[in-house]
């Protein structure tokens, strides 16, 4: 197949940049170079595994993968988020890292490694105190005990609070009795559950003397040598869309007994003679709490999603500078894929979003280090990380799922055959948007982070409890806290120069195009902030009212989310020396900011921040600047550093 990826001659006057791929994967790989060059060389050892998922019945490829998680386990990479002692790293940072680079290779093993070390580990090392560390943290980080995370039910997934397992507490014996009270509280969809799981981490409505403290964790034996314990029944989930090297299953609980320290008691314990304690007072703030303590997984996942979409992209750029279609320009040659201004849109575009959430990604890293390291951890900090946690993480992994499917189309007829990796990766991938959080029920939590300001007195609302909120006359504190009755006022913050400065500032001014995205979001910020009120005025079902304006909440929620990570790649490109690699990265950060403005042209057009004229000229820019990407594509790709025995696609890349 030829490999010509010659190139029309770039605008005249816009030289084109030429990038350094191993400066950029330096800059890319941060402070976490060392760990992430140990996941590829890794993910390069084992990469059979890639044909074991083509070729393996399910319970072998399960044991497979089982086996290459050991194996990596003892080379340290797993356990970078534990302390020391235990066999870890002692360094949380970098065992995201090591999470988002092992997104690279096979999807299985990147999922079978977040539920044994991540939820699962995570939440004894988190929930548990030094009893639980000691008893099972050494085992589970070497791999030699194997747990699961069992918080989903049947009927409940989103809505942790309406578990229906429950823990009693029985003060003659100090033990708490586990139940699973009918179907809808079986615990569901549990990664590490149906074969291989010894322990489970268990999310129960604790009840001690008739009264309920609310949901729990305790650390509840499933399997000994193998076999299922009295008591417990387990039911395999069978097979799946994806991911078939997890062995996923039902749980559900008989009378199940555990002493009463299975509790992890990290903010709450109940006394031998059953009395509750609690550090935490407000049964709402214990259990928010809690749940933050889990953010890790949400990290996770929204970097192993931006990270999916980097091998997909790397695949279908290589593939479009090789592959040939129609003699457009030449009487003699066909013409490479990518030289088509169409290809360009489809493809360019995504490389430029995912830089972006590749730096907005950073950021949440970081974040997360900080606050469970103890560097910055405090209650508005730690709010704050759970938003930008759950917005990148839907953002971030809707971009892999619409990201895999162009890149798929982009190969054509070759994108559909197995070898090539795009049906692996659209399966294996697609549970992202769900996993975790529901990327909806996550923008709505960053929405509500919005209206309360990450207020103390609001912090524990949910959907209802805000709503409420506002029924209770408040919503004027509401409305000041986003500084709504300001807006206009704002604009001219937001748009230095004058009202008409938007209108005639230059498209690649970063400024102009992070105002263009500021005021979107405060603009639709007051929009949901006015129709609770007038819903409200209205006297209004606060339910109802909340459901009428849901559509709204989520537009909000993603033009926030949106702005942030703009703000993230545009900080990026402003911090590095000048050079070729900032003006390449420049370029993309210009292209991601424009396809953003012209995906919600018509919002902007319809409140006044977009003329017609502006909006046509803003398509151009982006058909100019996809021109201008267009010989270094390949170098952008490439500075992802997937390992080529990743790309494997010998139909698309020879």
């Amino acid at each position: 197949m030829a490999t010509d990826t010659a190139v029309p001659p770039v605008t005249a006057g816009a030289p084109t940049p030429e990038v350094d791929v191993p400066a950029l994967t330096t800059l890319l790989d941060g402070e976490y170079a060392e760990i992430r060059d140990l996941v590829r060389s890794n993910l390069a050892t084992y990469a059979s595994v890639l044909e074991d998922a083509e070729e393996l019945g399910v319970d072998e490829f399960r044991e497979r993968v089982r086996e290459l998680v050991v194996e990596m386990a003892a080379t340290g990479q797993t356990g970078m988020g534990f302390p020391e002692e235990y066999g870890g790293g002692g360094d949380i940072g970098a065992s995201i890292a090591a999470f988002e680079t092992l997104a690279y290779g096979d999807l299985s093993v990147l999922v079978k490694v977040g539920v044994q070390f991540g939820l699962f580990g995570g939440a004894i090392l988190q929930l548990g105190t030094k009893h639980h560390h000691d008893a099972y943290l050494a085992d589970l980080v070497s791999g030699k005990l194997m747990g699961c995370f069992a918080m989903t039910e049947t009927g409940h997934g989103s809505n942790v609070q309406a578990l229906g397992t429950v823990a009693t507490y029985d003060a003659d014996t100090q033990e708490f009795v586990i139940t699973t009270h009918g179907e809808q509280a079986r615990k569901d969809y549990i990664g590490n559950a149906a074969k291989h799981a010894e322990l489970a981490v268990v999310f129960a409505q604790l009840e001690i003397d008739g009264t309920s403290e609310g949901v729990h964790a305790f650390v509840v034996p499933v399997r000994k040598d193998g076999k299922v314990l009295d008591g417990v029944t387990i039911e395999d989930d069978g097979r799946k869309m994806g991911l078939n090297g997890v062995d996923n299953g039902r749980i559900s609980f008989a009378g199940v007994r555990v002493p009463r320290e299975a509790l992890l008691n990290r903010f709450a314990d109940v006394s031998p003679e059953g009395v509750y304690e609690s550090s935490i007072d407000n049964p709402n703030r214990r259990f928010f709490t809690m749940l933050g303590t889990l953010v890790q997984g949400r990290v996770c996942v929204g970097g192993a999603g931006i990270n999916a979409a980097k091998v997909a992209l790397a695949i279908a750029t290589k593939y479009a500078v090789r592959r040939r279609q129609f003699e457009a320009a030449s009487d003699t040659e066909e013409q490479l894929l990518l030289d088509y201004g169409m290809h360009q849109r489809r493809l360019l575009p995504l490389i430029a979003r995912t830089y972006a959430l590749h730096f907005a990604q950073d950021v949440v890293r970081t974040q997360l280090h900080q606050v469970f390291s103890g560097i910055k951890d405090d209650e508005h900090t730690r709010r704050e990380l759970e938003g930008r946690a759950a917005g990148t993480k839907a953002l971030g992994t809707w971009h892999a799922t619409r990201t895999i499917q162009e890149c798929r189309e982009a190969c054509g007829g070759a994108g559909y055959l197995a070898v090539n990796r795009f049906a692996a990766l659209k399966a294996d991938s697609d549970i992202f948007t769900t996993f975790e959080g529901d990327n909806h029920v996550l923008l709505q939590l960053v929405a509500k982070g919005l209206l309360t300001d990450y207020a103390s007195e609001f912090e524990d609302m949910d959907q209802l409890g805000m709503v409420r909120f506002v029924t209770n006359l408040a919503v004027e504190t509401v409305i000041e806290r986003t500084s709504v009755h300001k807006l206009l006022e704002r604009v001219r913050d937001l748009l230095p120069g004058g009202d008409e400065w938007d209108q005639e500032a230059g498209l690649l001014d970063s400024e102009y195009q992070l105002a263009m995205l500021r005021f979107r979001e405060e603009h639709m910020l007051a929009g949901v902030a006015r129709r609770l009120k007038r819903g409200i005025d209205q006297k209004m079902n606060p339910g109802v009212v909340f459901s009428s304006v849901q559509d709204h909440v989520i537009a909000a929620a993603n033009a926030h989310v949106e702005r942030l990570v703009l703000e993230a790649f545009v900080d990026r490109v402003e911090s590095l020396e000048d050079g070729d690699n900032k003006v390449a990265l420049r370029l993309i950060c210009d292209l991601f900011a424009l396809t953003t403005i012209e995906a919600d042209r018509a919002w902007f057009m319809e409140h006044g921040r977009l003329t017609v004229v502006r909006s046509k000229s803003i398509s151009r820019e982006v058909n100019r600047l996809c021109r201008q990407v267009r010989p270094i594509a390949v170098d952008l790709v490439d500075a992802w550093a997937v390992p080529v025995e990743m790309l494997r696609s010998p139909d698309l890349l020879a």
